[in-house]
């Protein structure tokens, strides 16, 4: 063959890999007829890329004539492979679009194939995390029947009497054909469902030839039918399905496919294809890997390999070991090792709720724009794979350290006030991730390690805060204002602030407030991540708690003249109270770890009592009793009004017996009227509410969708929760210090 600068591959080049040529055969297995059926012929090949899993050709599945293979019952197949031949069937289809699809969704030609036997020990190739370019050195498996022998009588099971796998490959500037020069011979026949499309598929039963475990190959490039190697490479049959190895990198990048009969090129899928895999691609009756299907059976790929190289294990050199040989020397800080540790610690968390996450994420650490769709990233390992820039190998171990900080702090967040040992296993593994980072982190300068540290967190709110100063002359108060970006655990960025000696009335800092809040809450969602909308909080003193801020109205967009919408409906908006801060009050936490640790939540339907000894104010000895003696999931909820009188009154001494959360509505009726009608209604919704709720954590969303159907009339009996407040005020995550002693930045 020739590799890019032109050279001849001779015998030292595949005496080099002769460890990952053993490691690619031993990995490469043939698909045929079922276990024990008579005069079986393989059909193609396939390659064990996780434990008890094949990836190979969809259309490997397929007869010639479009029909599937006879297969024994219930689609039962064999795959053969270390002498013997397992039962297997069919489980993922990547060649069929979605059924919700139109006519031109993507489709790949692969499949994934299911070993039914659970003890079938194998080895597994390693796939590649980053898209094929070019290839330094490349070679094409196919597999072998089990205990046949191939045309030159070699053993399929022992495919190497003479040492090595790499001992056997014809080098006499052929190109490394196996079947060069030989008048008449071809790889295969046309396949009838793709004669379109002009591929010929090494599928097929020929004429008996020569053939060798592996073909070298001269790599040509990528378009939109795949990956292209030489038109000199006589595809040999059955090597359809089989794996093409990037030997300079140690990696499967391709899944071999066939050769076009128009230009003879030789093509391969591509690895990253399998990205495209989804729930949707099961075949009918198979035993599938989960919700997301890519994801899962990429960790075990990645889990399985570093589980390799666990002490002790009674186990002979690995795939990694070969890599890991060929790498030797060449002077890379984010070597195979890296690698191997990295995409395992990937492996143990939880999926990206959202791809665009992976794309931000890679683009914050390489500070550029969109990438070629041929870049699409779903995963953590997907984004690992798009950091290989060529680049030196300081700056190439800076930006992995760089991405995965970002991946252990997105993690984090994403569970951290979520109760339950799932949350808290993978809190667990963010740290390991995280630990692993700094450890890889002690070489990069300083500059670097600073810039690093401080990670861009993604805000998970914005705090609007109102501080009261004193009365003027005509008895109004006066207020200072500040606007807040927060990411959990009392760690607050401001990034607006009114501070004056004189202050202003409140209804005129709201005004100043609302004036650019619409801007900050779109700044914040942008950096919170692609399709995010973050939590408005809204700190006010006592007085004020019935704000109705989630009717506050905003600008939609940045433009000059954009039109105000009301911020309810779109995005939790809860109520802080301002006279709590960093100094956490133990009834404060208790009552908030006791609601979420609560099987269910409780409305406390709080009135005025009939008790002598009231407290200070129209608070009767009942009601303190009553908010002092509530249960764990108690959460008060009030129809007065909460502006003066009794309302204002319960507000405060629920605050006082470390109530974190309460519910009322922004216009409730005074203390000279009675319940009525109304007042029913709204308890019979908050009861509503919170049945079923699934704990605190979740009624600041559970609140917005209230408001949202309230705003549209979308549903009946809504309308009560138009002005809805509710009071959420987490003691793990207080509000800032006063604004002189908190870190600010410049308006942006």
């Amino acid at each position: 063959m020739a590799t890019s600068q032109g050279r001849p591959a001779g015998s030292g080049d595949r005496a080099r890999y002769a460890q990952l040529l053993d490691h690619a055969g031993r990995t490469t297995v043939g698909l045929r007829a079922a276990p024990g059926a008579p005069g079986a012929r393989m059909w193609g090949s396939g390659v064990l890329i996780a434990p008890g899993w094949v990836l190979t050709c969809a259309h490997v599945l397929v007869a010639s004539d479009g029909r599937r293979r006879e297969t024994g019952p219930d689609g039962v197949f064999g795959v053969a492979f270390g002498g013997r031949v397992v039962p297997a069937r069919p489980a993922y289809d990547l060649s069929r679009p979605a059924p919700e699809a139109g006519p031109g969704a993507a489709r790949a030609d692969l499949a994934l194939v299911r070993l039914l036997d659970p003890e079938a020990g194998h080895p597994c190739a390693w796939l590649s995390d980053q898209p094929a370019t070019l290839l330094e050195d490349a070679y094409i498996f196919r597999g072998h029947d089990s205990g046949a022998h191939d045309s030159r009588g070699h053993d399929s099971g022992d495919r190497d009497r003479s040492g090595s796998a790499a001992g056997r490959a014809g080098d006499s500037g052929t190109g490394g054909r196996a079947d060069a020069g030989r008048p008449g011979s071809r790889a295969a026949g046309d396949m009838e469902g793709d004669r379109a499309a002009g591929h010929d598929h090494g599928d097929r039963a020929a004429p008996a030839a020569p053939v060798d475990t592996f073909i070298a190959v001269r790599f040509g490039a990528r378009d939109a039918r795949g990956l292209q190697f030489g038109s000199d490479v006589r595809v040999t049959p059955g090597a359809s399905g089989g794996p093409l190895i990037d030997c300079d990198r140690g990696e499967v990048v391709g899944i071999v496919k066939g050769r076009h009969q128009q230009d003879h090129v030789g093509l391969a899928v591509p690895v990253t294809a399998l990205r495209g895999l989804g729930p949707e691609h099961l075949v009918v009756g198979a035993e599938g890997l989960g919700p997301d299907p890519y994801h899962a059976l990429m960790s075990l790929h990645d889990r399985w390999h570093w589980a390799g190289q666990e002490l002790g294990r009674a186990t002979g050199p690995t795939w990694f070991d070969a890599q890991h040989a060929i790498m030797a020397g060449r002077g890379r800080l984010w070597g195979v090792q890296e690698r191997l540790q990295a995409l395992d610690l990937l492996a143990r968390l939880p999926a990206p709720r959202d791809p665009l996450i992976v794309e931000a994420a890679v683009g914050e650490v390489l500070d550029r724009g969109e990438r070629p769709a041929a870049w699409s990233l779903r995963t953590w390992r997907d984004g690992h794979g798009a950091l290989y820039q060529g680049s030196d190998p300081y700056t190439e171990l800076r930006t992995f350290v760089h991405y995965l900080r970002i991946v252990a702090q997105l993690t984090a967040d994403e569970v951290r006030d979520q109760p339950g040992e799932a949350a808290a296993a993978v809190r667990e593994q963010a740290v390991r991730l995280a630990e692993f980072v700094q450890a890889k982190a002690v070489v990069l300068q300083p500059q670097d390690r600073r810039r690093i540290g401080p990670v861009r967190r993604r805000p998970r709110s914005v705090l609007v805060e109102f501080e009261p100063l004193f009365y003027d002359e005509g008895g109004a108060e006066l207020f200072n204002w500040s606007v807040s970006e927060g990411y959990g655990q009392g760690q607050w960025l401001c990034v607006d602030v009114q501070e004056s000696a004189g202050g202003v009335p409140f209804e005129q800092a709201r005004e100043q407030v609302l004036h650019k809040l619409g801007g900050r809450l779109l700044r914040a969602d942008g950096a919170a991540g692609p399709g995010a909308r973050v939590r408005l909080e809204v700190a006010v003193p006592e007085g004020h708690w019935h704000t109705a801020a989630g009717q506050w109205e905003v600008a939609a967009s940045t433009r000059r003249t954009a039109r105000l919408r009301p911020v309810g409906p779109g995005r939790a908006v809860i109520l802080r109270d301002q006279g709590r801060r960093e100094q956490v009050d133990p009834a404060w936490l208790r009552r908030w770890q006791g609601l979420r640790t609560a099987a269910e939540l409780q409305p406390l339907r709080v009135r005025p009592g009939e008790g002598a000894g009231a407290r200070p104010g129209p608070c009767a000895e009942s009601v303190w009793r009553l908010l002092e003696r509530a249960g764990e999931g108690a959460l008060p909820a009030l129809c007065h009004t909460v502006a003066d009188g009794f309302g204002r009154d319960a507000v405060g001494v629920a605050l006082d017996t470390g109530f974190p959360a309460g519910l009322w509505p922004a216009r409730g009726h005074g203390e000279e009227q009675d319940c009525d009608a109304g007042c029913e209604e709204f308890h019979r919704g908050v009861r509503e509410l919170l049945q079923g709720s699934g704990g605190v954590a979740r009624l600041p969303e559970l609140v917005r969708q209230l408001r949202a159907k309230a705003a549209e009339a979308a549903e009946e009996g809504t309308h009560w929760a138009r002005d809805l407040v509710l009071l959420y005020d987490d003691p793990e995550d207080p509000i800032p210090p006063l604004f002189t002693d908190r870190p600010q930045l410049s308006p942006r």
